[in-house]
């Protein structure tokens, strides 16, 4: 006798199978042409136009202003905060990685660690989840009950996801936005009562220059919003910020950035030797956000471009390989 009750379940598991194959398959084709339109990007020139506005002069140092960086202990924020204490400013390590991650290095203590065994300036560990708002504004009153001022905020932290629509499900989705979006937003109008006291308030985002051209929407249009929208935010806070002077302004590496949670990915790993050190983008934030906050805001600065302004001819030390072509960074146009 025929069991149809066990057909229909084998029929059915084998058609969940098949689409599970077609899930993978989906999302396998989707990695590939994002690998492949990263790699069809023109690589960097040597002699290619400056389009980063020039630096105002500088206003003054960082000795004894406090910086506080959201997601500062790795990467690219853990190089601006080893940059800022290195000219004597208090850094604040904000970030949830109390514990070392098993494929990403650093915590924020050993961040801290490392910058206070310099001896230059002071760097403060805080447990931050940039999600969420409550624990924001506990890290932001800790920090000034410690420090009693808040000069800089660099809005640092951010979630990449190089996926299309098809495979970005709602978990993933909400994680870039509350993290790349509303965390950039949260942790500003925390820290705004406290810049408005600073004699040289600076606000700097990391997110690019706002490029419409579709092919930065194709395979990762999440993100690709996401990263504009913290774009919007650095010219709201631009032009809201003005009637308290302060600047507010934002960074992008002109070539790929060699950071732990980007070599990580599977695509990163094949552009370690085609990238730049995080240093480049320490030193060009430090160059802005020494600059005098009355003249110097609503710009959308890029890296290299920053430090040729102040004469910087030879980047050969950034390079992860000297002499290897370097690959142009997302949403630029060469």
């Amino acid at each position: 006798m025929i069991d149809v009750k066990k057909m229909d379940i084998q029929a059915k598991g084998s058609k969940a199978a098949m689409e599970t194959i077609f899930d993978k398959a989906r999302r396998l084709i989707n990695r590939l042409e994002v690998i492949t339109g990263t790699f069809k990007l023109s690589k960097v020139k040597p002699d290619e136009p400056n389009n980063s506005p020039p630096l105002t002069d500088k206003h003054s140092e960082l000795e004894n202003k406090t910086v506080f960086i959201s997601g500062g202990s790795r990467g690219i924020g853990f190089a601006i905060a080893k940059r800022c204490a290195e000219a004597g400013a208090t850094v604040i390590i904000a970030a949830k990685t109390t514990e070392p991650h098993p494929k990403l290095p650093g915590t924020i203590y050993t961040a801290a660690d490392e910058i206070n065994a310099i001896g230059k300036g002071k760097a403060i560990p805080v447990v931050l989840d940039i999600r969420d708002e409550e624990a924001i504004k506990q890290a932001v009153d800790e920090v000034c009950q410690r420090t009693g001022r808040i000069d800089v905020v660099i809005n640092n932290a951010s979630c990449i996801n190089l996926q299309n629509t098809e495979n970005t499900p709602a978990k993933k989705f909400d994680l870039i936005f509350s993290i790349n979006v509303r965390g950039t937003y949260l942790l500003t109008q925390a820290c705004l009562p406290y810049l408005r006291k600073s004699d040289n308030p600076h606000i700097l985002t990391l997110s690019p220059p706002i490029n419409l051209k579709p092919e930065w929407f194709k395979n990762y249009g999440a993100y690709t919003t996401s990263k504009y929208a913290m774009s919007m935010l650095a010219l709201t806070f631009s032009e809201e910020f003005k009637t308290y002077n302060i600047a507010a302004n934002a960074l992008w590496p002109k070539t790929a950035i060699a950071t732990s949670a980007i070599l990580n990915m599977k695509e990163g790993k094949w552009l370690k030797d085609r990238s730049r050190h995080p240093e480049i983008m320490a030193d060009a934030c430090y160059e802005i956000i020494t600059r005098d906050a009355r003249e110097c805001s609503g710009n959308f600065f890029i890296d290299e471009e920053v430090l040729k302004h102040q004469g910087v001819t030879d980047f050969s030390h950034y390079a992860c390989q000297p002499g290897a072509s370097l690959q142009r960074d997302l949403f630029l146009n060469g």
